[in-house]
């Protein structure tokens, strides 16, 4: 098991290009199922949960070709169907939650599909009831196979038809645009996922011949199409890894330029940093972060405690709540965290309270942070990385803390930030990976 060593209180100062989405890239590369034709797809990030994926594609006999470290093209012309029924197939695919992505287009081309309960991060419950009940409304056949542990789905015919999704499932979502593209008929999508991400996906199937309007909306319509056909894609900045450049600029910081991110793909996360009180410059599609020595909380309008919620796109994303805390750990003022979708994500607080941050954990969806305004620097500590966003949050803390952390279990990291301790030590951060 790797581990990270941070010597904390360097600043950091320069600039940096974020990743391709790890969410987009997970959706798109399993949309390669889709075709016999070749899909070339840049800017894939190089990371652990994307890598892990596109070995399970070469493990079903899917053509791989690198053609550089983040572009790749992938033919699905020969796929192996056999083993796609496997035991280790299965056994695989569920070590990787990004994996559930492929059930829809494998029931959309061959018309089955073998499914375990995926892995993925220790943050809570995330059910699959709303992909599965996207397949069963496209006439989709569920069968539990109690010896093996698995579900085996069978949709030989689907039909097109209109669904009230019960939650905007991102992934949900993807799964069914992606298994219905072939449906008969006209499939309409009611109160679907409308991240970028989501929006990216439909464009690129769009651009291999399939009819998808209402993107960006929460209500698609898809018309079935016999075939789709290749095509090239390239994928957006990630919003997260965005996210967490403007954390550590504001928490470290001495003047740092994030490049390229895709600005009117952020929907309200410059805005939510800016509630704690973080400046943040638009310049062109570029974000500079400058040095501040204080930033202080708004309350709203009423005087009221500022409270920050993950909520569905275009509201902000759970996954940057986590780094959001941390960064007011530091501010002056207090604020009120509610993460509704995952019920295990806060608990890494008890590391921050360990560092000497002031947190009130109310319940698993609730935290109260009352920030120290720089007069007190949390103490460097050892932890461990739970899951990819508590993770990054936990490095941003060990960066800003007074002394030497260790973060064990970086393999969370890795799985969402490429190559992130050699992109921060160039920018002046003190990060050494070790196996000890």
């Amino acid at each position: 098991m790797e581990s990270f060593i941070i010597e904390g209180g360097h600043p950091l100062k320069g600039e940096i290009i974020p990743q391709g989405a790890k969410n987009e890239a997970l959706e798109v590369i399993c949309a390669t199922l889709l075709t016999r034709e070749p899909v070339e797809i840049s800017n894939i990030p190089d990371i652990l949960d994307v890598n892990n994926l596109i070995q399970l594609l070469r493990d079903i006999n899917v053509k791989v070709t690198r053609l550089s470290r983040n572009d790749y093209v992938f033919q699905a012309d020969e796929v192996d169907l056999k083993y796609l029924e496997s035991d280790e197939f299965v056994k695989k695919c569920a070590a990787l939650r990004g994996s559930v992505l492929m059930i829809g287009p494998l029931l959309a081309r061959f018309g089955k599909a073998v499914v375990a309960e995926p892995g993925g991060d220790k943050i809570g419950r995330r059910r699959l009831d709303t992909h599965f009940l996207g397949f069963k409304y496209l006439g989709a056949k569920f069968e539990f196979n109690e010896a093996r542990n698995v579900y085996e789905i069978t949709s030989p015919t689907p039909k097109g038809c209109y669904m009230l999704l019960d939650e905007a499932s991102v992934t949900g979502t993807a799964n069914i645009i992606m298994a219905s593209v072939f449906a008969k008929g006209t499939t309409t999508i009611y109160n679907a996922a409308c991240e970028p991400y989501i929006q990216q996906l439909c464009r690129m199937l769009n651009s291999m011949g399939a009819e998808i309007k209402g993107i960006g909306s929460n209500l698609l319509t898809i018309a079935g199409k016999e075939s789709l056909h290749g095509t090239s894609h390239q994928i957006l900045p990630d919003m997260i890894e965005v996210g967490s450049f403007i954390g550590m600029a504001a928490m470290v910081g001495d003047g740092v330029r994030i490049k390229n991110v895709s600005l009117r793909n952020l929907g309200i996360i410059p805005d939510a940093f800016r509630r704690l009180g973080i400046k943040i410059k638009v310049e062109g599609d570029d974000l500079f972060i400058p040095k501040q020595p204080h930033y202080v909380i708004d309350s709203f309008i009423d005087g009221s405690i500022m409270t920050l919620a993950d909520a569905p796109w275009p509201g902000l994303t759970p996954d940057l709540l986590s780094v959001l805390l941390v960064v007011a750990t530091q501010a002056r003022g207090s604020v009120l965290f509610h993460q509704k979708m995952f019920e295990s994500r806060l608990f890494f607080t008890d590391k921050l309270i360990d560092m000497g941050a002031q947190i009130i954990l109310c319940d698993p969806h609730r935290a109260v942070v009352v920030g120290h305004d720089h007069k007190k620097r949390l103490r460097a500590g050892r932890m461990t990385s739970p899951d990819i966003r508590a993770g990054i949050a936990l490095l941003i803390a060990a960066m800003s803390a007074k002394g030497t952390s260790r973060i064990d279990n970086i393999a969370q990291i890795d799985r969402g930030y490429q190559d992130i301790e050699n992109r921060l030590n160039a920018l002046g951060a003190s990060i050494k990976r070790t196996s000890i």
